[in-house]
């Protein structure tokens, strides 16, 4: 809530103002009582807010983006994820780290770390990991929020090259309805339209992780098969 207030009355992302109060109010989680609290808001109810992304997306949407635009962007996708666990590989860190980074770059920014994070191995060194995605890719949609409409009239792109462009690579979705109508009306409608079937490949995306690290670690829980929220997301849809 107060982070929403200071977004509506000074601008700017609303998530990268829920991170600061995170951090200055961290040692509210020493106690037992906010700890159970904040526990309780990392799992059920970021859960149920990873599934309400399934209400902003209908078929006709997917549908109007065309069959080389969904290709397109399926494929992107498909290779930023493959992209962030080589890189992950090449710098001799858990395959987790890789998946993770490269699921939020690829789908929906810190929503997606969360969700993939959500059905990884919980210990305490993902959970750093995560919050650690979560600030970075926050910080890298913002820069492309304020760049990318520029680099759309730097290369002269027409109104449905831009849409892809802007939908199929900004991480936020806020982020994405910004720069898109910053250019114009078209391209907003067509960017929006885009990220949102970025949104709809995480269900996929998470039942896979899910399958891939399902068998856990010595120090962390055993994923669903399919987790809840994942079935919410589909309904909604």
């Amino acid at each position: 809530l107060a982070a929403s207030f200071v977004a509506e009355h000074q601008g700017g992302p609303q998530l990268l103002y829920a991170l600061f109060f995170g951090m200055a109010f961290n040692f509210a989680a020493e106690g037992e009582k906010i700890r159970a609290g904040i526990e309780f808001a990392s799992r059920q109810v970021l859960r149920f807010g990873v599934a309400l992304l399934g209400a902003r997306i209908t078929a006709e949407q997917l549908a109007g983006l065309g069959a080389d635009s969904i290709a397109m962007v399926a494929g992107g996708v498909v290779a930023t994820i493959l992209f962030g666990a080589l890189i992950g590989r090449l710098l001799g860190r858990p395959g987790t780290e890789g998946v993770l980074t490269g699921g939020a770059v690829a789908i929906c920014g810190a929503s997606a770390a969360l969700a993939i994070s959500a059905v990884l191995p919980k210990n305490e060194e993902n959970q750093r990991f995560t919050l650690f995605t979560v600030v970075g890719v926050t910080a890298l949609s913002t820069v492309a929020m304020v760049v990318y409409p520029s680099l759309v009239k730097a290369f002269g792109l027409d109104a449905n090259a831009a849409a892809v462009f802007i939908g199929g690579t900004i991480h936020d979705v806020a982020q994405v309805v910004a720069a898109g109508y910053i250019i114009s009306p078209e391209v907003g409608d067509g960017a929006v339209f885009v990220k949102l079937f970025r949104v709809a490949m995480l269900l996929p995306v998470v039942a896979v992780v899910s399958l891939l690290f399902r068998d856990g670690t010595a120090s962390g829980k055993k994923p669903p098969v399919l987790p809840g929220f994942l079935v919410g997301f589909a309904v909604l849809v």
